[in-house]
């Protein structure tokens, strides 16, 4: 009995080995750890905290840290997924929601140079279809139109569209703003490119 209780008291005293995990400078959410594939040569990038990690559900491989185009190798597995996952809820994203509103917006007030309508029309200005502002927002023509989703690793300039390889996908949205189509990916998303990887 006595030697049971030793043994149980040496079993509690053992010191607690923790291991810290590593995670991007520029994106503390993206975890790194030696490639289980060749741990010497390459790195896993990954959401997931678990050890050993996933390696069909990692972000991707990379050779020096930060990632570059170059050293860089997507896991198209989890670019499935990603796009997946897109597809079910793209629809809720607010920035989404927000350009969704945008485009159909007026864009802005008339400085006199488009259509004017009622009391102080201009004269000789009922043919054409005016400007974009009269069509029912900045590009939509009143009839609806795409809007995308990027990432935010570069934010384009406001009333501009993201680059090719930022932009997830897109949704149709009508005349209004409200979204009516399904989300469709790019094509030309890329995870990382060279303002980094994205966020």
């Amino acid at each position: 009995m006595l030697a049971s209780r030793f043994r149980v008291g040496n079993q509690l005293r053992r010191p607690v080995v923790t291991r810290s995990i590593t995670t991007l400078s520029n994106n503390p959410d993206i975890k790194v750890f030696p490639n289980p594939v060749s741990p010497s040569a390459s790195y896993l990038l990954t959401y997931l905290s678990a050890e050993p990690p996933n390696p069909g559900l990692a972000i991707g491989t990379t050779t020096e840290l930060p990632p570059t185009p170059r050293s860089f190798s997507e896991n198209g597995r989890f670019l499935g997924i990603l796009n997946e996952v897109l597809a079910a809820h793209a629809h809720l994203d607010a920035d989404l929601r927000a350009a969704a509103q945008a485009f159909a917006s007026p864009g802005g007030f008339n400085l006199g140079g488009g259509m004017m309508r009622g009391k102080g029309k201009r004269k000789g200005g009922s043919d054409g279809a005016g400007g974009a502002s009269d069509q029912g927002g900045a590009g939509g023509g009143g009839a609806g139109g795409w809007v995308h989703l990027s990432d935010r690793r570069n934010p384009p300039d406001f009333g501009r569209i993201a680059w090719p390889e930022d932009i997830f996908g897109s949704v149709q949205v009508d005349s209004k703003g409200n979204i009516e189509g399904n989300f469709q990916t790019s094509g030309t998303y890329r995870i990382v490119t060279n303002e980094g990887i994205h966020d």
